[in-house]
């Protein structure tokens, strides 16, 4: 069997190269929020020829919006996501004019329009929201391993590993907004709160298993009984994973541009709850059975220690 318990600090590594570019994005420039945060209107139009956003960016630019955010599907389908666009209003009926003189007749198909108060509103349940979530979380796990050793740091190691998958999709969209203008929106929330649920589940799985096997006495030491643990579960994880990443991968490809980014958050974020469930979360659990962590803490307080002695 594989030693895949001996190797977590390889694992631990990986998780630290890919989680830290998007961390210090999300320090520097946070995440490209969409009106549904910050208030605004949403404006989706089918016009009846191709046309490419920088034709109807200066559009709206002479209308002044100079910082609406345009996206283009089919090639005639436009959507824009603008400051607050009041319905029936001169500015909005001079935009659809300046439209029509340079593309043709088009069709509204919808328009939504949130004011920064709902958005404020919409942010802080979201946040409250992934909040509750985590508690619960941690909550039902100490409870379901209330009978082993230590039910909370069963909890606390799934906790982690799903912060681990959160974070690593925040940075992503984070770099997604400073590169390629992506926004996130409340249906991001929807894929957070998701990917947070598949990333418990599968973790879950695999406890469960070194519940079992610690009962069973199935290896002499901790290590070795997680190791044998790890591998009996890591096949049906695996085929689990590729079923649903085969799954949203058809419908990032092939479906519509309004969900286009959801998928894509749900794609990366299966992935990366797959990986810390195997290589994460009950790799914790030896570090923190094998007192790793509690040295490491220890470290850093006498490096500190020193720091100040020092000076």
């Amino acid at each position: 069997m594989i030693d895949l318990v001996g190797k977590r600090h390889i694992w631990y590594l990986i998780s630290a190269i890919a989680i830290i570019p998007g961390l210090i994005s999300l320090v520097v420039s946070g995440l490209n929020l969409g009106i549904d945060f910050t208030g605004g209107t949403s404006w989706e139009l089918e016009m009846p020829q191709q046309v490419n956003s920088e034709q109807v960016r200066s559009t709206l630019d002479e209308n002044g919006f100079p910082d609406s955010v345009v996206q283009i599907s089919d090639g005639n389908t436009v959507l824009i996501r603008m400051q607050e666009l009041t319905e029936g209003s001169e500015v909005k009926g001079a935009i659809e004019a300046d439209f029509r003189e340079q593309f043709g007749e088009f069709r509204e198909l919808q328009i939504q329009t949130v004011g920064p108060t709902v958005g404020t509103d919409i942010r802080n349940r979201a946040i409250i929201a992934v909040l509750l979530a985590s508690v619960g979380v941690l909550s039902y796990i100490a409870y379901a391993f209330r009978k082993t050793n230590a039910p909370l740091r069963y909890g606390t190691c799934a906790i982690l590993a799903m912060l681990h998958d959160i974070v690593f999709v925040l940075g992503i969209f984070s770099i997604l907004g400073w590169v390629a203008d992506v926004e996130v929106d409340a249906l991001f929330v929807t894929a957070v709160l998701t990917i947070m649920g598949f990333s418990v589940h599968d973790t879950i799985v695999v406890f469960d298993r070194i519940r079992e096997n610690l009962l069973r006495r199935s290896a002499p030491t901790f290590e070795e009984t997680v190791n044998y643990s790890v591998g009996q579960t890591m096949v049906r994880s695996l085929n689990t994973s590729v079923t649903v990443v085969l799954t949203l991968l058809a419908l990032y490809l092939f479906g519509g541009e309004s969900t286009r980014w959801f998928v894509f958050a749900l794609l990366i974020g299966v992935i990366a709850g797959t990986y810390s469930s195997i290589f994460n979360a009950s790799q914790l659990l030896v570090s923190w059975e094998n007192g790793e962590i509690a040295r490491f803490f220890r470290f850093g307080a006498g490096s500190k220690a020193r720091a100040k002695t020092a000076s």
